[in-house]
């Protein structure tokens, strides 16, 4: 009777495998090329979790660069200054309770490379700094020490250090998750240590059901 089972029931299994194999190929992820001249130009666009994204950090980093070229801190000093006036950016600190360390970086990029396209400045490659840094003994994401920054600064040959933070409020309510996000930076004068302008540039995040 087994035997029987066994000659008649095994051409249905493998079908049914084969079945199944067609079933979840059909099923299975597919990857798609998205960005300008794509057939997807928006797919960076849509958010997939409340962790930022590179479209986030675009955002606050444009937001906070439009504020600071129209500050009279910018208009009166920077630009009036030949040649133009070194700059560096020091390590920005992870405030919230998230692991951002790809986005952190990502964030120092960003700003570097907006700050060298204004041409109205000269930014202190991040790579030099970071030596530097290592050597006199800064870690990522340190508290801005003046004492430190001056050291850095005289050896850099910059004048002002460009330093801040990422914070972010965290709230659930039911099903509903929301993230806003806090992109604080300063300019300070090294020499001095003033403070000649900060701004703040939010962005929110939220799931919901």
């Amino acid at each position: 009777m087994m035997g029987w089972i066994s000659r008649y029931t095994r051409p249905l299994v493998a079908i049914a495998a084969v079945a199944a194999l067609v079933f979840v190929a059909g099923c299975s992820a597919r990857a798609v090329r998205g960005g300008p001249g794509t057939a997807n130009p928006d797919l960076d666009r849509a958010a997939m979790s409340t962790t930022l994204d590179r479209d986030d950090i675009t955002y606050l980093v444009d937001d906070y660069l439009s504020r600071l070229e129209t500050s009279r801190f910018w208009q009166q000093d920077v630009k009036a200054e030949e040649p133009p006036p070194i700059v560096a950016i020091w390590p920005i600190r992870n405030a919230t309770t998230q692991h951002l360390d790809d986005q952190m970086l990502t964030l120092l990029s960003s700003i570097e490379t907006a700050l060298v396209n204004t041409n109205e400045v000269r930014v202190v490659d991040r790579s030099s700094q970071e030596q530097l840094a290592r050597e006199i003994g800064v870690q990522h994401g340190a508290m801005f020490d003046p004492a430190t920054a001056q050291r850095m600064g005289k050896q850099l040959g910059a004048q002002y250090f460009f330093t801040g933070k990422i914070t972010s409020v965290d709230e659930r309510l039911n099903n509903q998750r929301r993230v806003q996000y806090t992109l604080f930076l300063q300019v300070l004068e090294i020499e001095t240590g003033l403070i000649r302008f900060q701004n703040e540039v939010t962005r929110s995040k939220a799931l919901t059901r």
